[in-house]
């Protein structure tokens, strides 16, 4: 069974943002610094109101007790500060899954990266979505993580690009997602994959500047 590294994940997504993330850092108009997790949670879950799916994924975050870790503001072409959690795991069990990311494609998106293997081109039965709030303007939304590429092997499956405004965003991102790696043509595996789908228990939680 293929299962490519958290590492090797990395390195892919950093190697294919790294002219967009020093654009970024060089426009951005406020540097990296510390933020009140807790409070940005519960500025989440207000705008989180009205959507239950969103309510239960900003609720299991908290309840989780991961929003109590301090640390720096990212800027984009960053992974979340802290990462999500599933029923699979990055290896045969439940746990640490993978990160929401955000991304400089073309404009502001959110993405995510994890395994194991490589994210699915079909998503059907599936639906990861981002729940945003940008802390400095008030605005805020939902958005279903979509756009993915199959050739060259593509790491991330992202947003289309969103008009966040400038300044200070926090985001959890939340659902499920299938995920598939090679295996030996069969009459279970006639297109010579296997598939798992991820259902996301706590979410990917970070913030960033636009």
């Amino acid at each position: 069974m293929e299962r490519l590294s958290v590492t090797r994940r990395l390195a892919t997504v950093f190697a294919a943002t790294a002219v967009v993330a020093s654009v970024f850092a060089g426009s951005a108009g406020a540097e990296p610094a510390t933020v009140d997790w807790a409070g940005a949670a519960r500025q989440l879950r207000a705008a989180a109101a009205g959507n239950p799916a969103a309510e239960q994924a900003v609720d299991r975050l908290v309840a989780s007790g991961q929003v109590n870790k301090a640390g720096q503001v990212a800027l984009p072409a960053q992974p979340f500060q802290i990462p999500a959690q599933s029923d699979i795991g990055r290896g045969d069990g439940p746990g640490v899954y993978g990160s929401g990311i955000a991304l400089g494609l073309d404009g502001f998106r959110f993405g995510f990266f994890g395994g194991p293997g490589t994210i699915a081109p079909n998503q059907s039965g599936a639906k990861l979505e981002v729940l945003w709030i940008n802390l400095s303007n008030g605005r805020s939304g939902t958005e279903v993580l979509y756009e993915h590429q199959d050739v060259p092997v593509d790491t991330t499956i992202r947003t289309r690009p969103l008009d966040t405004g400038g300044g200070l965003i926090v985001a959890a991102v939340y659902g499920t997602l299938w995920h598939r790696w090679s295996v030996p043509v069969s009459d279970a595996n006639p297109d010579g994959f296997q598939y798992q789908r991820g259902t996301i228990s706590v979410p990917s939680f970070g913030a960033v500047y636009n």
